[in-house]
């Protein structure tokens, strides 16, 4: 990968890429912004697309905070051709066809740990923060790659309005947990110690969303993702204090706020690059939309 060209476009463009010439060789397409003018040492956000597997749009939804607070935008998409299905995107592609762990080189958030060390060894990511966001599938993607393989390099790791979650539990098997798939005995508490940001609309609580999970699992977490939110962080807390630990998370409510990418794109950019979640007024014009 020549990332000279990455530094030197300006604009949205897109990038063919491959995570590496072995296990993850299945292309993803690195859709890309960077602002007219912006400094070579500008932070870069990572970011999560969701079911749709519409990465360009994620793109377009950071593009504002981009302009706004100068950054560089990397949405790494995951094409259903290459990387069809829940278990090849979201479950990160763990278990193979055959119900079989696979080897963490063929696991789809290895693919976005190696963009990010690509960027480091290329010097396009020196001593500037390296954002990760993700939303709806997307988050599910974000929170379960923190989950099993750290989130050590990231200055931010947000998941919004998941589906469901990867509980803070080394009793049940991944994804339902954490066992299983050959975690170190420290991961549960280092997970814990990720100060991993959720963001849980208040109006994400469609129970007949088709794209809503139904499985048994995720039914257990409750009726919808605005509950499961609030039963992931109370799982979390419960591990943290089993092992006497303080939780590093954060829970926010997004107030008025539906299932929405592109609204829950505009708040994460703002409690990051702000240093505060927006007020009602902000958030007024998403108000109840619902953008996948």
């Amino acid at each position: 990968m020549d990332w000279q060209r990455f530094t030197q476009q300006h604009g949205r463009f897109a990038i063919d890429w491959q995570a590496g010439d072995g296990a993850l060789y299945l292309p993803i397409t690195l859709n890309c912004y960077r602002p007219e003018g912006l400094a070579a040492d500008a932070p870069v956000v990572l970011v999560q697309h969701g079911v749709l597997r519409n990465g360009d749009d994620y793109r377009d939804f950071w593009m504002p905070a981009a302009d706004r607070y100068g950054l560089q935008i990397i949405a790494p998409t995951f094409g259903n051709e290459h990387w069809p299905g829940v278990e090849s995107y979201n479950n990160g592609s763990v278990w193979s066809e055959e119900g079989d762990l696979q080897p963490r080189d063929y696991w789809a958030y290895q693919a976005v740990m190696n963009l990010a060390q690509q960027l480091r060894d290329a010097g396009v990511v020196q001593q500037q923060p390296l954002y990760l966001f993700g939303h709806s599938a997307g988050g599910q993607f974000v929170h379960r790659l923190a989950s099993t393989l750290g989130a050590a390099g990231f200055a931010g790791v947000a998941a919004g309005n998941p589906g469901w979650y990867t509980l803070p539990d080394a009793q049940q098997d991944f994804p339902q947990g954490l066992a299983g798939i050959g975690l170190a005995d420290g991961a549960l508490a280092q997970l814990l110690r990720i100060p991993l940001v959720i963001l849980a609309g208040d109006r994400d609580t469609d129970t007949q969303d088709p794209n809503l999970p139904a499985e048994p699992a995720a039914l257990r977490q409750g009726p919808h993702r605005f509950a499961r939110a609030h039963h992931y962080y109370a799982a979390g807390q419960q591990a943290a204090d089993r092992l006497g630990l303080p939780l590093a998370w954060q829970l926010h409510e997004v107030a008025g706020i539906g299932h929405d990418g592109e609204a829950m794109s505009h708040v994460c950019a703002h409690l990051w690059f702000e240093g505060r979640m927006p007020d009602a007024d902000w958030l007024a014009p998403w108000a109840g939309r619902v953008t996948a």
